[in-house]
């Protein structure tokens, strides 16, 4: 019986699992659907046009405060136009204005502390100049980047990018270019 061959009993393997990859990749799927969930959500920003007193839902108490808006008209060949208020009603006048400390950057400190004590006497001394960008066609990136970097050293918080312009605001930029060559 010796000589008989032995059964062979094959090894017993572990039925344990690892299961660490996977819990890696479960971190990973939940990360990522909580920033997608999170940047999905919408934002929204407040714009106050003003202080109105006391006033209502009435159509004359939702128009925005003209005294603190300032709009620039970007242009071709670093041409720059500002005016204060509504065009048809100018507060201050359409100018041309240069780039740099000695131009637009004056200009944007003088008229924030006019609107700031304009803001002031209203008993909300918080609230400053809203700056209305309007870059044209012709203007170019180099000329958006120059403003918003002014808006930045000013201290500027209040400005919005707009690339609508009223028929007004183009016959004032058909005008100016006239005028320069």
């Amino acid at each position: 019986m010796e000589n008989l061959p032995k059964k062979v009993r094959s090894k017993k393997l572990s039925t344990r699992v690892d299961l660490t990859a996977m819990v890696s990749v479960s971190f990973l799927l939940i990360i990522f659907f909580m920033v997608t969930i999170e940047l999905a959500k919408p934002k929204m920003m407040e714009y106050e046009y003003g202080y109105h007193g006391g006033c209502g839902p009435e159509p004359e108490c939702n128009k925005p405060d003209e005294n603190r808006i300032l709009t620039v008209l970007l242009d071709d060949n670093n041409k720059m136009i500002t005016y204060m208020g509504l065009l048809y009603a100018p507060i201050q006048e359409p100018k041309q204005i240069h780039y740099g400390k000695n131009g637009i950057r004056k200009e944007l400190l003088v008229i924030d502390k006019k609107v700031h004590e304009y803001s002031a006497s209203f008993g909300r001394p918080q609230i400053g100049v809203t700056v209305i960008i309007k870059p044209s066609k012709k203007s170019n990136y180099g000329n958006l980047v120059d403003i918003l970097d002014e808006m930045k050293i000013t201290g500027i918080k209040s400005y919005a990018i707009v690339d609508y312009y009223t028929p007004e605001e183009s016959k004032l930029l058909a005008e100016n270019n006239q005028n320069f060559f």
